[in-house]
């Protein structure tokens, strides 16, 4: 399915990138966009292990925003790609800091979706007077019932699916999938771990629109995009998402006061629309957009257009 695209800002290119030694090895991929002297916006990229693309700059008036778009650890342009030693989510938390004091920054809007809201809501708890606000967009919070949900629950939508999901492993290791996919997505052996990377990569793109896109799901398969995504989404999975034992939602107390635009697919089937209204009922300050026609992905035409609308709202307000 193709999806025009005239409604978010055209194409651009950085205005400068960079590269940011990090803990353990890790070298991390930052670039800017748009005005150098405009307000500081933060880009954040789901997965875990996604990476970011062009098009994301592309949610921002570059006459007004100074957009800061980055690759978290083992994910894109940041190297090694893949790599799970060292990376946990206070490990994020802590390079997003980093790089807010590499680059001079004092205070920052951030704008995630799915991970990319998880990571935001850590770090705004962690680095509350750091925040601006926040535009969150299919909201994901780490919830060991979100995550069975991702590798069972989307049988009940995705039937046929799931079976492909499944039936990649062999019928002895499908009582624990999440185990089955690990062993291969750190195997040593390209031949076994990439055909599991898209295997995974493609199960999650097939189920994040709310109609079918072709587009969508090959984007997913690539090679260096599913191997980022799988093995560190894997990874996170098997680890609670490093996230504290009592959950995001027991820290909001800490940023409740900060103004927040949640837009949320009504048929979001990787983070379903439950997960956001809990997040809203936790948030006194957040304003929920509940768009109608729309499923998961950033790109859907009324998720795009609630984004764009979203940040928009958050011109001059700090």
């Amino acid at each position: 399915m193709f999806m025009p695209r005239g409604d978010l800002f055209p194409e651009i290119g950085p205005f400068e990138t960079g590269t940011l030694p990090l803990s353990g090895g890790h070298v991390m991929y930052w670039e800017q966009v748009g005005n150098p002297q405009g307000q500081p916006v933060l880009f954040l990229h789901g997965g875990p292990g996604a990476g970011a693309g062009a098009v994301h700059r592309r949610f921002f008036d570059p006459n007004h925003w100074r957009v800061v778009v980055f690759d978290q650890r083992g994910a894109g342009r940041s190297t090694p790609l893949g790599e799970l030693a060292h990376n946990t989510t206070p490990d994020l938390v802590a390079d997003i800091e980093a790089l807010r004091l590499h680059l001079g920054i004092r205070r920052w809007l951030l704008f995630g979706g799915s991970w990319g809201s998880t990571l935001a809501l850590a770090y705004a708890q962690a680095h509350a007077a750091r925040v601006a606000g926040c535009v969150l967009r299919g909201v994901f919070l780490g919830r060991p019932a979100e995550v069975e949900w991702f590798l069972h629950g989307l049988r009940r939508v995705f039937p046929d699916v799931h079976e492909r999901f499944v039936s990649f492993l062999p019928e002895a290791e499908r009582g624990d999938l999440l185990g089955g996919y690990l062993r291969r997505l750190n195997h040593p052996d390209p031949g076994v771990h990439l055909p599991a990377a898209q295997a995974w990569s493609m199960y999650e793109g097939a189920c994040s629109t709310l109609l079918p896109s072709s587009e969508t799901v090959s984007a997913f398969a690539r090679d260096r995009s599913a191997l980022g995504l799988a093995r560190i989404e894997a990874h996170y999975f098997a680890h609670g998402l490093f996230l504290p034992p009592e959950g995001l939602l027991a820290g909001m107390t800490r940023i409740a006061d900060l103004p927040a635009e949640i837009v949320q697919g009504r048929y979001d089937m990787i983070c379903p629309a439950a997960t956001a209204f809990d997040l809203a009922a936790a948030w006194p300050a957040a304003r929920l957009t509940l768009v109608p026609d729309a499923g998961h992905s950033a790109l859907e035409p009324g998720i795009r257009r609630a984004l764009v609308a979203a940040v928009e709202r958050f011109r001059n307000n700090y």
